[in-house]
């Protein structure tokens, strides 16, 4: 298995978590005020480290591994007022890029644990 850059995890971790966000939540409502305000409820840096922070104890030392070093990418200027939460957003981003190339059934497990979060929902 090819390893790819942690960026590159990361950029399409954004886009597989989005949509599986917009896939939640076009279930729930077809006002599309109210969708944007639950999608960008969810796909934010802030929603995403407490993902991480939920999701942490069930990562295996791989795993661990991947966030730690996505943790530790360059943060871009704009965002430098959330470093912490951003960084944490990062991982949490590389973890589901990472899951969705090379382990869907784990980013299944993964969908299942956070689907049934109360704070997800």
């Amino acid at each position: 298995m090819e390893e790819l850059p942690l960026k590159n995890y990361a950029h399409i971790g954004d886009a597989v978590w989005e949509v599986f966000v917009r896939d939640y939540v076009i279930l729930k409502t077809s006002n599309s005020k109210l969708l944007h305000k639950m999608t960008t409820d969810r796909v934010n840096a802030t929603f995403q480290k407490e993902m991480l922070e939920y999701i942490n104890a069930d990562l295996n030392e791989y795993e661990h591994e991947l966030a730690r070093r996505a943790r530790n990418l360059p943060i871009p200027i704009g965002r430098r007022g959330i470093q912490h939460d951003y960084r944490l957003a990062t991982a949490f981003e590389v973890l589901i890029g990472y899951w969705y190339l090379h382990e869907k059934e784990r980013l299944n497990y993964f969908y299942e644990k956070i689907s049934t979060l109360d704070t997800f929902k």
